[in-house]
């Protein structure tokens, strides 16, 4: 790579947003870095089931907190302060589910889409999983104030204490996989081979279907950038909608922008964001994460954060 190839390619926005996604996964994961656990939860897709975490994940903060009947204030202290500031900005730089999904866009292989009307549809599906998980732990909230969840809760099983966790692609990959190999890792040395192959045929259909759907949203990501945090992620929904009130924002400058020839900011955005139809003084839109992406691919340099 040429010098002036690597300067240019160094001062793109994507490069220190890399680079901050690869320092926030290891920071997340105290088991690295030998931290203990702080008592903050931020909106990105994380897992509680690691007890080496330094922090936790806001929306299962929030299903904790109803199953135990007490309100979570500084759950949706969280999502608010971060969404009024920054926006959704941690989903594009620092959430570790969105660094993995980055991560498989790398495969080099065609990408495909939903036609316009289809996605348009599609963008609705977080709010359809936020509203069943914040449905399930709500009511079943009211049930334990009123002392009548008994039944409610044989009737949930495990959906009980955090329905959308129970099954989050996010969950099987950071915790349950990782708990479970460092099990098996340990049995090696402790058990006959016969019965780690015997714990492994009994793993449990919960774990099972787990996996598969952990599967399912990888391969659905492959195809799809960023798929999860278009059509599925209940945070999706939540910074969504803070995203309209946002301080954090882009400006796309009318003079330098040459919408009419070219169009590749569209073309470029993992979430389908419609730049070029949006007002350019300043739009902080709702699926809008500021990978900035938009930013590196215009050659007029038309594009720019701007706060407030």
């Amino acid at each position: 790579m040429a010098v002036g190839n690597l300067k240019e390619y160094l001062l793109k926005y994507n490069t220190p947003r890399r680079i901050i996604q690869m320092l926030s996964f290891i920071f997340f994961s105290a088991i690295i870095l030998n931290l203990g656990a702080l008592p903050l939860a931020l909106p990105v897709l994380w897992t509680w089931g690691l007890p080496q975490n330094t922090v936790g994940d806001a929306f299962t903060a929030i299903q904790f907190s109803f199953y135990e009947a007490v309100f979570p204030w500084l759950a949706f202290a969280s999502f608010l302060l971060v969404g009024v500031f920054i926006g959704k900005s941690l989903c594009g730089w620092v959430c570790p589910f969105g660094f993995v999904q980055d991560l498989i866009g790398f495969i080099k292989r065609k990408k495909k889409d939903f036609s316009p009307r289809t996605h348009d549809s599609l963008v609705y599906g977080k709010y359809l999983t936020l509203g069943l998980a914040l449905f399930i732990s709500g009511t079943f909230a009211v049930t334990k104030v009123l002392e009548v969840s008994k039944n409610y809760e044989s009737a949930l099983g495990i959906f009980t204490k955090a329905p959308f966790t129970t099954l989050s692609p996010s969950e099987t990959l950071f915790g349950t996989l990782p708990r479970m190999i460092l099990g098996f890792r340990y049995a090696m040395f402790e058990k006959p081979a016969m019965e780690v192959i015997a714990g492994l045929a009994g793993l449990s259909a919960l774990f099972w279907a787990q996996f598969v759907i952990m599967i399912l949203v990888l391969v659905f990501v492959a195809l799809i950038p960023r798929s999860f945090c278009r059509y599925i992620c209940p945070h999706g929904a939540i910074m969504a909608v803070l995203n309209r009130f946002s301080f954090l924002g882009l400006r796309r400058d009318p003079v330098k922008c040459a919408k009419g020839r070219c169009g590749m900011c569209v073309e470029v955005c993992p979430m389908r964001v419609p730049i070029t139809d949006l007002p350019w003084e300043k739009f902080s839109h709702p699926e809008c994460i500021y990978c900035m992406k938009c930013a590196d691919a215009c050659k007029d340099k038309a594009i720019r954060l701007k706060y407030p």
